[in-house]
């Protein structure tokens, strides 16, 4: 399955919401993600996108995942480039690895923000959501 997430939130840290949407391999979509989350930090928020779309992946029986971020920082920390200093990310990131372990592979890539249009958008819609 090929995830696309994202996580978004108003100031850093503040109020905050992920969106992320799961396709199978012909690229029909099975699921999407747009909830709010509370307040947290931008980097909090795309580790608990990552983390939502990797659960409901592994719930709808998903093996193989290709995930998609536009967050370098978290896409470097998962793939091992970088090391994880701050003590708020680290269960976030052990969380990930943990469901990483749960699948035959998993491969994590960094892409610009124009590629990542409607995780963007279900992570705003839900932000949005918080505020009316």
């Amino acid at each position: 399955m090929i995830i696309w997430a994202d996580g978004a939130s108003l100031g850093n840290p503040g109020l905050a919401a992920i969106g992320a949407i799961i396709k199978d391999e012909q690229g029909r979509l099975v699921a999407s993600i747009s909830q709010g989350i509370g307040r947290t930090t931008n980097n909090q928020a795309e580790y608990r996108a990552i983390i939502a779309a990797l659960e409901e992946a592994i719930r709808l029986g998903a093996e193989e995942v290709a995930a998609n971020l536009d967050s370098q920082l978290v896409v470097r920390q998962i793939s091992g480039e970088y090391r994880v200093k701050k003590a708020t990310l680290k269960p976030l990131y052990q969380r990930v690895k943990q469901l990483q372990s749960r699948l035959r592979s998993f491969t994590i890539t960094h892409i610009p923000r124009q590629q990542n249009k409607e995780a963007d958008r279900l992570a705003n819609s839900a932000l949005k959501g918080h505020h009316s």
